[in-house]
Formats: structure tokens, C-alpha cells, sequence
């Protein structure tokens, strides 16, 4: 049984298999998405209070919610999806991906600094619950809509300008996406 080495799962997935990589990622960020939406919604349109208003999956698993290893799983799940597909983009999409990615890294951070206080009981500053380092600051509702369209915006970007290279990125495109791109 062949075992594929990191460079060539990630050659894959830049290559032959990157539109449908990049459109399965997509899908689970949008969905993703779409819960921090529809809680904005529940707090502020219909004016729930914020321990209720859970999001979709979180109205009948309303243990999802305060899971931070769901929280943390996602943030490992973006942090990683964006680093497999990054060899992917090429010239103007690839900054914006970096861009992406970099801002994942620090959202990342601050969810490994919530899961560990919720598994060690030990809060940041004394706080009642666990506490990332801008939720000092910042409400973690609006926090993590932050966060989310902070990481989902540079994404757009990179996905737009990768299916829509210039001729220099067409010629330096080696992904699947290079069939369907229209050249700006």
C-alpha cells in the first residue's frame, strides 16, 4: 500500500483536485458563516438574549455552542484548509490568501487560548469564563463576527482574483482552476 507524503496530498490538492478542494472549503466556511449571521440575527433583529440565541445547529444541540473544542476544531479546520490550498493561488490571489491565512493564524491563537483555559478551569485575569486575549476588549459575539468576515473577505478576494488571473498568473496556474478562469 502506497503511503502519499505531504507534498504530494498537497500537489493534489493544488493540482488536479484544487477547484473541488476549493469549493468543498468554501462550502464549510460559508455554512459557517451563515451560524454567526443567524445568531447576529437572533441578538439583534429579534432581540433574544444572547445565552438563547445559539445559531441553527445550536437551537437543538445547544451543547455546540459552549463547546470550545468545536469552537477550537473549526479554527483548526480554517487554519489548516487555507495552508493545504495555499499553493494553489498564484500572484494577486495568493497575497489575499496569505492575508487570509495570516489572520487565521491569530484567530487560531485565540481559540487554542480558550480551549485551554475551558480544559485547565484557569480563566484569563479571573474571569467567570474562559476569555481570548481581544475578548478583553471586544464582546465575543461581535468578536467572532469580526473574526470570521476578517478571514472571509481576503478570501473572496483571492478566490475572485484566482478565477480571474491576469495572463502572467494564467501562465504560472498549474490547479484545475485554470480551465475555468477567464482571464482579466
Amino acid at each position: 500500500m502506497a503511503v502519499s507524503s505531504p507534498a504530494t496530498t498537497t500537489g493534489w490538492l493544488n493540482g488536479a483536485r484544487h477547484r473541488a478542494a476549493l469549493n468543498v472549503f468554501m462550502l464549510v466556511v460559508v455554512a459557517h458563516w451563515a451560524e454567526h449571521i443567524v445568531q447576529a440575527v437572533q441578538i439583534w433583529v429579534l432581540g433574544w438574549p444572547r445565552p438563547q440565541a445559539r445559531g441553527i445547529l445550536g437551537m437543538p444541540f445547544p451543547w455546540l455552542v459552549q463547546s470550545e473544542w468545536l469552537h477550537y476544531g473549526y479554527a483548526l479546520v480554517m487554519l489548516v484548509g487555507l495552508w493545504l490550498l495555499r499553493r494553489g493561488f498564484v500572484g494577486r490571489s495568493r497575497r489575499w490568501w496569505n492575508a487570509a491565512l495570516a489572520i487565521q493564524i491569530w484567530h487560531h491563537l485565540e481559540h487554542l487560548l480558550l480551549l485551554v483555559q475551558a480544559l485547565s478551569g484557569a480563566y484569563l485575569l479571573g474571569r467567570a469564563v474562559p476569555t481570548s486575549i481581544l475578548q478583553l476588549a471586544f464582546p465575543r459575539v461581535e468578536l467572532h463576527l469580526f473574526y470570521n468576515a476578517a478571514v472571509f473577505l481576503p478570501m473572496v478576494v483571492a478566490v475572485y482574483l484566482h478565477l480571474r488571473p491576469n495572463g502572467l498568473e494564467l501562465s504560472r496556474m498549474s490547479c484545475s482552476c485554470r480551465h475555468v478562469a477567464r482571464v482579466a
